[in-house]
């Protein structure tokens, strides 16, 4: 049986887009049962199920049993989160930026750092009756006015700290090339004091954000396809080399990227995502 797709992504409105990095819609039926991973990426994830709720059995978060969840929270990661795979998906993935969460979350990036969590446990109120609004809502696009509504509603006035934010917005934009020391040198920071303020914002430490950004960024090579070899991927993205590649993508994924290719890709193309 052919998988059925329905797909639809948006940017966040315009007063959100420091804080949310964008939404994707998806619907999916006949999809075949199975494991599916979740990679490690520069954005906090919030995954929420308008059908059954996601069943999450291994990774950040299930190190006390299974969880399954209408609405999930996960914090920045560096190992898979492995996704029971139903035949029907039915949700939409919303990216928020680590440095935005306690904007739109009242919650840090460190304290949501490695785990997965109920978004019914966190302090927004537009959280008791979100899930119901976007089942109800009749297209995506109402679905992703509803977000727009909820978030703008409940946002916080937070102030960070400005070098910390410059520091990830260079890391981004040298999609992890940036050297930690040269970072910290141009703020006219210790490396060791650079580390303890940019994790306590963060959530993770800047080594680790830069292998999370070259790590995103090799990824979205293989997803966009007419990449060339996996050597060439690794130099682009500023690995040392393919067996440098190899080593991170089976630390973050559980596995090397010929391996994910053969898993996904194929199913990622058909879909859009």
């Amino acid at each position: 049986m052919p998988v059925e797709v329905e797909f639809a992504q948006r940017a966040a409105a315009e007063r959100l887009r420091p804080h949310v990095r964008g939404y994707t819609g998806y619907r999916q039926d006949g999809v075949p049962e199975g494991l599916h991973r979740g990679l490690p990426s520069r954005s906090i994830t919030l995954i929420i199920s308008l059908a059954d709720p996601v069943r999450m059995i291994g990774g950040p978060g299930t190190e006390h049993g299974p969880l399954a969840l209408s609405a999930a929270v996960g914090g920045l990661h560096l190992r898979p989160a492995l996704i029971a795979q139903d035949r029907t998906q039915y949700g939409i993935h919303v990216e928020l930026d680590p440095l935005g969460v306690r904007a739109l979350l009242g919650v840090s990036a460190t304290e949501l750092a490695s785990g997965v969590f109920d978004l019914a446990e966190l302090p927004v109120p537009w959280r008791r009756d979100l899930v119901d609004r976007l089942v109800e809502a009749p297209d995506w696009s109402r679905r992703f006015a509803i977000l727009d509504e909820s978030f703008a509603a409940g946002l916080r006035p937070v102030t960070l700290v400005s070098e910390v934010r410059w520091a990830w917005q260079r890391m981004a934009a040298e999609t992890g090339g940036a050297r930690v020391h040269e970072l910290a040198g141009e703020l006219g920071w210790s490396r060791r004091h650079f580390g303890a303020r940019f994790s306590a914002e963060v959530g993770v430490t800047p080594k680790q954000a830069a292998r999370l950004t070259r790590f995103e960024r090799s990824k979205a090579l293989l997803r966009a396809g007419g990449h060339g070899s996996l050597a060439e991927v690794a130099i682009e993205c500023g690995y040392y080399d393919q067996a440098h590649l190899a080593a991170e993508w089976r630390e973050f994924a559980g596995c090397p990227p010929s391996t994910w290719i053969a898993e996904e890709l194929p199913f990622l193309q058909a879909t859009g995502d």
